[in-house]
């Protein structure tokens, strides 16, 4: 299988997540209101959204499209990859 372009871009866009994720708890420990803590998981949870969104539209496109196209899965099992794939969106 090819390299996935789109991997890099997930990478840092779950990195970036992390990253608030370890500020929102520093933020609760301070005890800071929960108005921003609030913003703040949202924030996170939008970012983790947007990288899985990425990562089976990238899985649609790149696996499944290329795999049917070069004959390496019959039609029946690329449905049956995409319908899989597409409980995570």
């Amino acid at each position: 299988m090819s390299e996935h372009t789109s991997h890099p871009d997930i990478i840092k866009r779950l990195k970036r997540a992390e990253g608030h994720l370890r500020s929102i708890i520093t933020m609760l420990e301070a005890g800071r209101p929960c108005i921003e803590i609030a913003q703040q998981l949202q924030a996170v949870e939008s970012a983790v959204a947007s990288a899985k969104k990425t990562l089976v539209h990238d899985h649609i496109d790149h696996c499944l499209d290329h795999a049917a196209a070069e004959g390496r899965k019959d039609p029946a099992e690329a449905i049956r990859d995409l319908k899989q794939i597409t409980r995570y969106l």
